[in-house]
């Protein structure tokens, strides 16, 4: 590709969006006519997945094109200062590289390699402060329980409001609103697209991350339309059963369907305010058919399933992610593809569509391939995904990075692992709990761990082997 013909790129994210609520993916309760418009003029990725199922280490993660391991991610950790990522590559190769909202990064490198940041985001947690004095901190300090309220009252305060993520939100799009107005057609100095770098505009939102709140007429409008998972079976799993909430033991059928309701409207929101976006860019004069367009999320949400709420679980809602791709002008219209993809893989994605270097070390693989052949199914695909997540909250200071990554605590036990191979999906969640295995063709909705089935001996042995490979410490043989 010419360096004259660099295409823009949008990309669009939401932060958890799970997959099956939204228009494109059949839900016919949810209104998403913005997203349904991008799906249909680009590629729908039915089966794509998060690297690490919680918000922090899963952006980090796609902003590297690396695991969570690869960088030292135990939790609540940004990425290193001047780590490669997909903003500082392309700005190194004369993209103007702008975001606005929420990216969560929390150390001394805001921006990460971004040229421009717009929104109220933008802050250093006091953990990275150089030679702060712990004792005038400590006073200070909340532990993290007290961050948020409690999964239950999350739940008994959904509704209808005005949260501090809708302002939020509102502030970021008001913000790329106006930056597309003087990057393209600044009356001031008559700007003329042909003068300009190629763009990559990211555009994040905070919903439909909770606090489950909308606007009162969306509430209404979802209160009574959707179906809340309110009879579902419960994991015996310890973990996969961690933080659940009984039907008429914490929370009611009415509160979880009020909770629901607000979350819907929440995706409605996300999906308005992205259509803004878009209606910008064409006021402007943008031909949206010659823009790279990527809708992704940074992970799913339970809301209630297996009487889970919110994030951090393997099972499907939560690992599992919408991503839409289009570049009309370029890519077939209306594909859908099931392979198995990972979000680290859009890296390597994007170089490859414009045509410049794909970095080395990075676990990232283009998805071009797939997007631009006749029939994905004939191309031979690497069908694993690796997701994971750090066991603790408690963040490492940048200097114990490396010694976290040499001692390895992932072989410790400190984070759990998430494989999917085809249809097969097995977890570790360290030698003194039960691993999982899931075969989602007989089992969609994950109620039987087949782990022990004898039928499985094979597929488990070679995810043991994998999981080692990985550096987790994980048994030989089946118990």
């Amino acid at each position: 590709m010419s360096l004259d013909s660099m295409p823009n790129i949008l990309f669009l994210m939401s932060d958890e969006h799970r997959f099956n609520i939204s228009g494109f993916a059949g839900d016919q309760i949810i209104r998403t006519p913005n997203l349904n418009r991008i799906a249909e003029k680009g590629i729908q990725f039915n089966n794509a997945y998060t690297p690490s199922p919680v918000c922090i280490p899963g952006r980090q993660c796609i902003m590297a094109g690396q695991f969570p391991s690869s960088f030292g991610a135990s939790g609540w950790d940004d990425l290193p200062p001047g780590h490669l990522t997909v903003s500082r590559h392309f700005s190194r190769h004369a993209y103007y590289t702008a975001a606005c909202g929420k990216l969560h990064h929390e150390g001394t490198d805001q921006m990460q390699g971004w040229i421009h940041r717009i929104g109220d985001e933008m802050k250093v947690s006091p953990r990275y402060i150089d030679e702060k004095k712990t004792e005038y901190f400590d006073r200070y300090q909340r532990h993290f329980d007290d961050f948020k309220w409690s999964d239950q009252k999350e739940i008994l305060r959904a509704g209808s409001g005005s949260a501090f993520h809708m302002k939020m939100d509102e502030y970021t799009v008001q913000g790329a609103e106006n930056f597309i107005d003087n990057y393209f057609l600044s009356s001031f100095y008559d700007r003329e697209r042909g003068n300009h770098q190629p763009l990559m505009l990211k555009v994040s939102l905070l919903q439909p991350h909770y606090p489950y709140f909308c606007e009162e007429e969306l509430f209404k409008y979802y209160l009574n339309r959707v179906k809340p998972f309110d009879d579902e079976t419960v994991s015996d799993h310890p973990f996969l059963s961690e933080r659940c909430l009984g039907v008429g033991i914490d929370v009611t059928k009415r509160d979880i369907r009020r909770a629901t309701a607000a979350y819907y409207g929440m995706v409605e929101t996300v999906d308005r305010l992205f259509g803004r976006v878009l209606g910008a860019l064409e006021r402007v004069g943008q031909n949206l058919n010659d823009w790279i367009i990527i809708y992704t999320s940074d992970h799913g949400e339970m809301l209630g399933e297996h009487g889970v709420w919110e994030k951090q679980k393997f099972f499907e809602s939560s690992v599992r992610v919408p991503l839409l791709i289009s570049w009309p002008s370029r890519w077939k219209m209306g594909t859908q593809i099931y392979h198995n993809v990972n979000l680290t893989d859009l890296f390597a994605t994007l170089c490859d569509a414009v045509g410049i270097s794909i970095p080395e070390g990075l676990e990232s693989r283009s998805l071009i391939p797939l997007i631009e052949s006749e029939n994905s199914e004939s191309i031979h695909w690497n069908h694993e995904i690796v997701s994971m997540f750090s066991k603790t909250r408690q963040p490492l200071l940048h200097e114990e990075r490396n010694e976290w990554i040499q001692r390895s605590v992932v072989s410790e036990g400190g984070m759990n692992l998430m494989i999917k191979i085809g249809d097969l999906k097995y977890q570790f969640y360290g030698s003194d709990l039960p691993e999982v295995l899931f075969d989602l063709n007989l089992d969609p909705k994950e109620l039987e761990n087949r782990i022990t089935y004898s039928s499985y001996k094979t597929q488990v042995s070679q995810f043991r082997s994998r999981a080692r490979e990985l550096g987790f410490k994980v048994p030989e043989e089946i118990e």
